[in-house]
């Protein structure tokens, strides 16, 4: 260790540290390039070959070129993704439980089979204590 000085340590690791950040920006760029639906595939492979053969100076084009619209997409995507959950969510929150539904629902669904014939006074009313309890 001692012919490799702490200076040059420090320099090492951050020139580790920053190719490590550009290939993770390589990799957004390149993923956008892929999400972008307004891009038609003549484009899209036009800036994919310009970010692979001239990699520093590809990205650094597409950043500054296409830069907002990309933080607009990826804002978009993660609100889609967010309502897709929240959908999954209200659809299990909603229909979750014993016998589905709400309390309610349960027992108008019980009132119904009462009314049809399918189940006696006596069986509604034991369904119908068991809901509410």
């Amino acid at each position: 260790m001692d012919d490799y000085p702490l200076l040059n340590l420090f320099w090492t690791m951050l020139w580790f540290f920053l190719w490590i950040m550009w290939l993770f920006l390589l990799f957004k760029v390149i993923g956008d390039i892929f999400r972008d639906h307004e891009m038609n595939g003549w484009a899209k492979a036009g800036w994919l070959i310009l970010v692979i053969v001239l990699p520093f100076l590809g990205v650094l084009i597409y950043v500054v070129f296409r830069g907002k619209s990309m933080g607009q997409r990826e804002v978009a995507a993660a609100e889609q993704r967010e309502a897709a959950f929240q959908s999954y969510i209200r659809r299990t929150a909603g229909t979750g439980g014993e016998g589905g539904g709400s309390h309610a629902d349960q027992l108008a669904k019980l009132a119904e089979l009462k009314e049809k014939g399918s189940i006696t006074d006596e069986e509604f009313q034991r369904a119908k204590e068991k809901i509410l309890a």
